[in-house]
């Protein structure tokens, strides 16, 4: 669910290539999620789709836009073979690149009209930089917006919760959904008096939107759901694979979030997904006559040339980005781990250690900020904020941006020893698997005992996480190499998302005291190397985690 690594993906296609030589039909493999994944080339498709209407779909494109081209350039294939086309994305399209993220999601949607989207439903990204900007950039869009289960004070959908798109004579209902998880996914205060409907209220919903689709004379009925199917989300029970079953009448779910490449569940619901980046294109055909969907599967980028119009826009951004974005300021003489799992979302990386180092540092180096003993101030942030991966060699503002794309600030909050223990505890509850949570630290030796299960409390008040009834699983070792003490106060160096109770902390929302700094996350680091390391993360320091976490397996 997470990306492939080359020996899967190579896998995946010797296994294609064996059914399709033993079987004689088109290649169906399982990818190492366990998921269906029916994909074909541009090449394999059929000359003629006279007669048929294609849903083509994209999701978590996270500011890939040099991509969009190719989905461009398949729309215009198929409706010059014949077909009707709908072009529609699940979201996660305006975060995840500086070069989208440094106008706050504005050239995703400029991207987007230019590729000739007709619909998308939105992802929690969408929602990183607060939902007067996210209403703000739609307002510019030639596409429409469906999204059900985000309500306002009032109780009322605020967008548009389903449509009618009509292609030969065929009427194709789309209605939204958003996960729940962007309650604690973006910054709690960009979304304080909206509401996204979980579990019962969810599925609820789901129902309604079929039950007016169908009302209004849709003859199909299409869920663009931005869920996904993490285990780390299994048990808000609020994915896709929890919400299609709970749903009557679901023709077909379109699903993102989780990054999953599928044309089916693993447990063979119809629910299609299309990975990230634009690994892959999803395609839906429905046959104009019977008004039934006839197949659906994915088609790979392998021999497709860009739409020119499209891929003009987005080279336009590119080009402005990389010319301020693109200046080496030092370099590093190791590979800085970015990935999910494993790796930030699930044990300590040296990229972990990197950034928290330049918290601490970035606060610490001003005397007086920070009102208790220096032995007494730690550093985390989730795993789950840490976006790529830097390479060995130079470093540019660009890669600094697209590993910390989200513009946080670093915080202070003062916790007591207590407190930080329950922090660890609820952020570490799914490990060894990933959670987006996972602490990243600088200044605490602790251990996870992960053969004990996590002592699950009542949920958090406006989030899909859970305060631990007990701390069973983790053991502060020290402070700095201190003793350390459950009533002692500490502040932790965070980011104002994790400050504001985001992810798995809403301990730190609660905090007896807490400040911002201002200083965005990504120029600290920026800072840390260029000042205090000389402009050279050196191998060894960084070459591997530095020890301070420990899992009992």
């Amino acid at each position: 669910m997470t990306k492939h690594s080359v020996v899967r993906r190579i896998f995946s296609i010797v296994m294609a290539m064996a059914l399709v030589l033993s079987l004689g039909m088109t290649s169906l493999t399982v990818r190492a999620a366990g998921e269906p994944v029916k994909e074909l080339s541009i090449h394999d498709l059929p000359a003629d789709f006279s007669g048929k209407t294609v849903i083509l779909h994209s999701n978590d494109i996270h500011g890939a836009i040099g991509r969009y081209g190719y989905i461009a350039s398949v729309k215009q294939n198929l409706q010059s073979r014949g077909a009707e086309v709908i072009l529609v994305d699940a979201g996660d399209f305006s975060q995840g690149t500086p070069y989208v993220s440094t106008t706050k999601g504005l050239d995703a949607v400029a991207s987007m009209n230019a590729a000739g989207y007709d619909l998308i439903t939105l992802g929690n990204h969408e929602f990183d930089y607060g939902v007067t900007q996210l209403k703000a950039n739609l307002a510019t869009a030639k596409f429409g917006t469906v999204c059900a289960s985000f309500l306002d004070g009032n109780g009322n959908s605020v967008f548009t919760p389903h449509t009618i798109i009509t292609k030969g004579g065929v009427r194709v209902g789309f209605y939204g959904l958003v996960t729940p998880e962007t309650m604690t996914k973006v910054t709690p205060s960009f979304v304080k008096g909206y509401t996204f409907l979980e579990k019962d209220a969810l599925y609820k919903c789901s129902q309604e939107q079929v039950d007016q689709l169908k009302a209004e004379g849709a003859d199909l009925v299409i869920c663009l759901a931005h869920l996904g199917v993490d285990e780390e989300s299994k048990l808000n029970a609020c994915r896709s694979v929890d919400v299609f079953p709970k749903t009557k009448g679901i023709d077909l779910m379109i699903d993102g979030h989780s990054h999953t490449v599928m044309t089916a569940s693993s447990n063979n619901l119809p629910i299609q997904s299309t990975g990230t980046k634009l690994q892959d294109i999803g395609v839906v055909v429905i046959d104009n006559a019977s008004k039934k969907i006839e197949d659906h599967y994915l088609v790979s980028l392998e021999g497709l040339q860009k739409e020119v119009i499209t891929d003009a826009v987005t080279t336009a951004i590119i080009k402005r980005v990389d010319a301020e974005y693109g200046q080496s300021f030092g370099k590093s003489e190791v590979e800085l781990n970015g990935a999910k799992a494993p790796g930030n979302r699930t044990e300590e990386t040296n990229l972990g250690d990197l950034i928290t180092d330049a918290l601490l540092w970035s606060v610490s180096k001003n005397a007086g900020a920070i009102t208790v003993d220096k032995d007494h101030i730690v550093a985390i942030t989730n795993g789950g904020g840490i976006r790529a991966a830097i390479h060995a060699g130079a470093i540019t503002k660009k890669d600094i941006n697209t590993v910390l794309p989200f513009g946080n600030t670093v915080a202070v909050v003062y916790v007591t020893g207590e407190e930080l223990l329950e922090a660890l505890e609820a952020s570490t509850f799914a490990a060894p698997d990933a959670i987006g949570g996972y602490p990243q630290t600088a200044g605490i030796k602790f251990t996870i005992d992960t053969k004990k299960s996590f002592a699950q409390g009542p949920a958090y008040p406006a989030s899909t996480y859970h305060k631990p009834a007990s701390i069973n699983r983790v053991t502060i070792e020290s402070i700095n190499g201190q003793p350390f003490s459950k009533t002692d106060t500490y502040a932790v160096v965070t980011n104002n998302f994790c400050a504001d109770g985001g992810d798995t902390y809403y301990v730190f929302k609660n905090a007896s005291a807490q400040f911002d700094t201002g200083i965005v996350m990504d120029e600290a680091v920026m800072d840390y190397v260029k000042t205090e390391l000389r402009g050279t993360v050196p191998a060894s320091k960084y070459g591997q985690p530095r020890g301070d976490q420990t899992q009992l397996k």
